[in-house]
Order: C-alpha cells, then sequence, then structure tokens
C-alpha cells in the first residue's frame, strides 16, 4: 500500500513560538535548538509532550475527508535513554491520554536511533499525538506522520496567491521564509507549488524579487478582489495550469507547514471532497495562540460573523474540540445555515470551481470572500494546523471598510447572485446608522448613504475600476481621528469639567446600566435627538470601534470622546440635532428611492453578474 509524508513534527524559534510554545511541545524541561547537532535539545529528565495544535495528527478528519488508512509516527532521536509512547484524544479529554502499550524504549547512545512507531487508533479517536518521557538530555532531529492510502495520489499544482497594497514587511518576509522552507526544487511541494504576489500598491522591487518560484506582479489598485481575481487567472494560464489556488491576505505570517500539509491533503482527498475548499484558521497576530476564525456565516440581521467563539489553542481540551466541532449543528447558525463561508486569509479553492463559478466580482474589499463562498456552495475543510497569523479586525477598525464598503458591497452581491439571501441588509444599514447617530458619529453615518446612493448608481457605475476612488473618497469623508495629546488639548478648551484622567484604559470601557424606562427613551429617542430634544450635558469617553454601543455611558451626553487605543488616537463628537434631522432626512428620501426601484437594480446587478465574473471582464477591467 502506498504511503506519503503527511506532516512534519514542528518546533521553532520565532517569536509567536517563543511567546506560546505549547502549540508546539509542552514540557517540565526547556526546548531548545542545538545548531551544533542541527537538532532539537530536549533538554533534561522530563516529559516532552507533542500532543499540541501543530504536533497532533488530525486523525477523525483525515478519515472523513481523505483515503488515509493507517498512520505511522517517524522519529530521529540521541543521547539519553527514553521512551516513546502514542497518546490520543477524544471527546471529552480534557489532557492527552498516554496509550503505555503502546511504548517504545530507546535505549542512550551517540547514534542517532530511528523510531517507528505504528499509530493505535479506535473509532472514537479524534487526535494522535506523542510522549518523549527522558531520563536525561535527549535530541530530536526529524520527526514526522506518515499516513497509508488506498489508490493513486491526485495531481496538485498548487498556485498561492496574495494580494497586496504596501505591506513590504509582511509580504517580503514570507516571501524569504517560503523561499527557504518550501521552495526547493529537490522539494516535491516545491516542485509543484508557486507564489503570485499581486502588488496594487507598486511598491515591490518585482524583478528582484521574482524568480521561478515566486511572481510578484505591480498592479493597479484595484483592491482585494481585483488582485484575487488577476491571481486567479495567472493560476489557471500558467504552462502548468494550477489545480488549486490558495488565497492569502498580506498582513499575515505565513505557516509554511500549513502550506505542506494542504498539499499532501490534496493529494489524497477523497473524490467526494474534490471541491471542498481548505479554510485555514485565523489565528491572532499578537495572541498567538487564540483561534478567532476559521469557518464565518453572514448572520440573518447582515453582519460577518465567525462560527466558532474564539479559543486558545494551547489547551487540549480547545484541540480536540476544535476537530470535533460541526458549524452546521452550531445555535448561531441556525437558520442560515446555508450562510457559511470560508475567508481569504487563508482559503484553498479548486480551479474546477473557479472554472464552473467564475471570478470574484469587482468589489474593492470587503465581501467579495464570502459572496464567492456563497456562490460556489462548496463543502468547507477545516483542520488543526492549518493556518495564519492575522492582525487582528479590531485593531485595524475602519469606518470606510465597515460603512460604506461592507454598506454597499453587501447589497451589490445580493442582487448579483442571491448572495446571502437570509440576511436583511437593509435592516443592518437601518441598525447602523441609528447605532452612529447615537453616539454622534454624524460622518460615519453618511458614509452609509454614500454607500446606498452609489449602490443607486448601479451595475454601469462599478463596471469601471472606480473602487480605489470610491474607497479614498471613503476615508477623507469618514471620523478624522487624532493624537491623544490633541484630543486633550481640545477637551480642555471645549468641555466644561474635563477631566484629562478620564482618558485612562478602564474609563474607556466603562458602560453604565440602564433602567427598562431609560432603555425605552433611548429607543424612542436615539440619545434625545428626536421627539424629546435637548442639548445634552457633560461628556463620556468610549471606544471608537463603531460595533460598540456604551449605550449607558454616553445617554444623555453633549460631547463624546472617541478613543482608539490601539493607534492613541481620538475625537470629540458633539450632538447636534440639525445634523442627525438631515441624516434622517436624506435616509428617508434614499429609503423611497429604494423602494421604488430595487426590482429595476436587482435585474441591472443580476445581468451584469455573469459579466463580472468571466475572464474577459476582469482582463479588461485589469488592462491585462
Amino acid at each position: 500500500m502506498p504511503s506519503m509524508r503527511f506532516a512534519d513534527i514542528v518546533l521553532e524559534t520565532n517569536t509567536r513560538a517563543l511567546s506560546c510554545p505549547g502549540m508546539y511541545c509542552k514540557a517540565d524541561k526547556p526546548v531548545i535548538y542545538d545548531e551544533d547537532a542541527g537538532a532539537w535539545s530536549l533538554h533534561g529528565a522530563g516529559i516532552f509532550d507533542f500532543s499540541t495544535y501543530f504536533n497532533a495528527l488530525s486523525v477523525q478528519k483525515l478519515r472523513r475527508y481523505t483515503r488515509a488508512t493507517g498512520f505511522r509516527l517517524h522519529l530521529e532521536l540521541r543521547g539519553s535513554a527514553c521512551e516513546v509512547i502514542q497518546t490520543v484524544g477524544r471527546a471529552y479529554s480534557v489532557n492527552p491520554e498516554p496509550l503505555e502499550r503502546t511504548t517504545v524504549s530507546v535505549a542512550a547512545g551517540d547514534e542517532w536511533r530511528h523510531v517507528e512507531l505504528d499509530l493505535s487508533e479506535r473509532a472514537d479517536d479524534v487526535v494522535l499525538g506523542f510522549m518523549i518521557r527522558t531520563n536525561g538530555p535527549v535530541l530530536l532531529r526529524s520527526g514526522y506522520y506518515e499516513a497509508d492510502y488506498d489508490g493513486e495520489p491526485n495531481p496538485v499544482e498548487l498556485a498561492i496567491a496574495t494580494t497586496t497594497f504596501r505591506k513590504e514587511p509582511y509580504i517580503e518576509g514570507n516571501i524569504s521564509l517560503l523561499r527557504s522552507t518550501i521552495f526547493d526544487p529537490q522539494d516535491e511541494v516545491g516542485r509543484h507549488t508557486h507564489l503570485f504576489v499581486i502588488d496594487n500598491g507598486r511598491t515591490l522591487d518585482a524583478e528582484a524579487l521574482s524568480d521561478s518560484h515566486v511572481t510578484v506582479v505591480p498592479n493597479d489598485n484595484v483592491g482585494g478582489s481585483g488582485g484575487f481575481a488577476r491571481g486567479m487567472i495567472m493560476a489557471l494560464e500558467r504552462e502548468i495550469p494550477a489545480t488549486h489556488v490558495l488565497l492569502m491576505d498580506d498582513d499575515v505570517a505565513v505557516s509554511p507547514e500549513s502550506i505542506r500539509r494542504t498539499y499532501a491533503l490534496l493529494r489524497i482527498v477523497k473524490d467526494e471532497y474534490a471541491d471542498a475548499f481548505v479554510s485555514g484558521a485565523m489565528l491572532d497576530y499578537d495572541v498567538a495562540d487564540q483561534q478567532c476564525e476559521d469557518v464565518g456565516y453572514m448572520t440573518a440581521d447582515g453582519h460577518f460573523a465567525p462560527v466558532k467563539d474564539p479559543m486558545r489553542l494551547t489547551l487540549f481540551e480547545n484541540i480536540v474540540t476544535n476537530e470535533l466541532f460541526d458549524p452546521l449543528r452550531s445555535p448561531k447558525v441556525r437558520g442560515v445555515e446555508d450562510q457559511l463561508y470560508a475567508g481569504w486569509w487563508y482559503c484553498c479553492i479548486p480551479a474546477s470551481q473557479i472554472r464552473r463559478y467564475g471570478l470574484p466580482l469587482p468589489l474593492f474589499v470587503r465581501t467579495d470572500d464570502a459572496e464567492y463562498a456563497l456562490r460556489c456552495r462548496p463543502r468547507i475543510i477545516t483542520m488543526n494546523g492549518l493556518c495564519v497569523w492575522h492582525v487582528s479586525f479590531h485593531v485595524k477598525y475602519n469606518a470606510a471598510v465597515e460603512r460604506y464598503q461592507t454598506t454597499r458591497n453587501t447589497l451589490v452581491a445580493q442582487c448579483v447572485s442571491g448572495f446571502a439571501p437570509k440576511s436583511d441588509f437593509m435592516a443592518n444599514i437601518y441598525d447602523e446608522i441609528r447605532l452612529e447617530l447615537k453616539k454622534f458619529g454624524y460622518a460615519n453615518a453618511e458614509l452609509c448613504l454614500d454607500a446606498l446612493e452609489d449602490f443607486f448608481k448601479g451595475p454601469s457605475f462599478l463596471s469601471q475600476p472606480v473602487g480605489e476612488r470610491c474607497f479614498m473618497q471613503a476615508n477623507r469623508r469618514k471620523e478624522q481621528l487624532i493624537p491623544l495629546d490633541e484630543v486633550v488639548k481640545q477637551a480642555e478648551a471645549l468641555i466644561p469639567g474635563f477631566d484629562p484622567s478620564s482618558l485612562d484604559p478602564q474609563a474607556i470601557m466603562n458602560d453604565v446600566p440602564r433602567s427598562r424606562a431609560q432603555r425605552l427613551d433611548d429607543y424612542l429617542t436615539d440619545n434625545h435627538q428626536r421627539l424629546l430634544r435637548d442639548g445634552g450635558a457633560g461628556y463620556a469617553v468610549i471606544p471608537a470601534e463603531g460595533w460598540v454601543y456604551p449605550a449607558g455611558a454616553i445617554r444623555g451626553r453633549k460631547y463624546i470622546i472617541a478613543v482608539d487605543a490601539h493607534s492613541r488616537t481620538g475625537v470629540i463628537r458633539v450632538k447636534d440635532i440639525a445634523r442627525y434631522q438631515a441624516i434622517q432626512q436624506r435616509y428617508r428620501r434614499d429609503l423611497r428611492y429604494y423602494q421604488r426601484n430595487i426590482e429595476r437594480l436587482r435585474h441591472e446587478y443580476a445581468a451584469a453578474g455573469e459579466e463580472w465574473m468571466s475572464v474577459r471582464f476582469w482582463k479588461t477591467y485589469l488592462c491585462m
């Protein structure tokens, strides 16, 4: 029976691995890289447990998704006497369970010893791992899991496509990392993997960075959707066309082992999952062991949301839960089970799906990945160890993205392809505008209406490369934050009784409970800007992120100081009832236009959709 090297045992010395070593190995003694030996030193007598996020084998999912029939562990060890013991994780396992009957004893010695352990498994096993129990220092030079499988391996030509805009430190670092770990002509994965970097900022040295494994393409700033469309086209039109296209964001740190395992998975995936998307997890760039999302869904009220709650992947029970979790059984998605999507921070798409369903919509940024997944309606594969580290969305909140791009693009996508039919995006717009108005975020409320009115312009507007212009205009029109020391100066001159110490982190997060009567009052008056109107008094300090609603803190205030703690910036908002009324009048006018014209717009967008998804359209749009 044929076999393949499926997953390497991973130990690393980068900042993330050093901050969260429990993602790789849990031990009561240090694990140190010995440069002279070219191996990892398990430094002292103790137990070294490799039943971790990166080093446990996802046996249950491999049985489900692939033609794997059996598994073995291979290790190269040298040094003190030790024992290698298989471990297992099943439902409700809080800690890995050692299977003592599998113990392999390794004698002390100065020669490298190869250990081969056939892994024992039961039907209810979720993950398999191993631990090394040592009597003293042991060197680990190499380790990997091998999988036996039925049939012939699938041909795989993997193209990685990433779109970037002036993110040189991320992109150049990832290129260098992949070049040193994967792009080797002697490496099977390297021979069948190519990286396309679509440089929307035209700031990378394309000639210096490109080689036989990497192609850097200077591109107009057509956003993520345009960059990924170009990457897909180039991948499918290579001399040896890609069988799969792996899309990745630019503000990520790559795990080379994730790419290797994705390639290995595709080589033995079952025919019934041949058209599945592989969705890598988004781990937090700053909190390395925290998983933020792997599968998302569109809520009934029109929001993008992760199906799983955040989880810390240094906890073994979370490693098991992560594998067992079935998104379709989650109470969160009840009623919207057909609105799951895989985000393009790490999403591997079969070329067959691209040929069948076409290319992304020209949306610039936001919604393109969710729309594409709902258009294709694939099965989605997730697995421990398939991931990137991504800059958190809450760190990079941008009203131009959340209030303009998202508002416009969800409406366009729903008209074009029937995207998220169970989501009410007009109700979402109403809610977002009211939320901003209650917090006196008038400029950001107006962005929602700008988006709605650009949607009214129909598909002929978006058929031209207007994405950058619209986005830049939204960035100019959004609420502008300034450094906190400038905020303090303004507040001292404007707000009676202002206390600079009120901008401390605790105050920013504080809210005040409301009574039922106060809740009703806020609902009816939008913080006393309609029906019962008053100018308010005093001030509140709140986070600047658009989705927060510290209702008790802001009610009855005249001033709101919104603070972005991550960038140490903020803005002073002043209650302006006249502006509130103007925005409400504009919204009512736009709503009437929507009601009169939505059927026409749906017809026009749906008619344009087929063209937008075509290679012909995108080659013209991208001037290819």
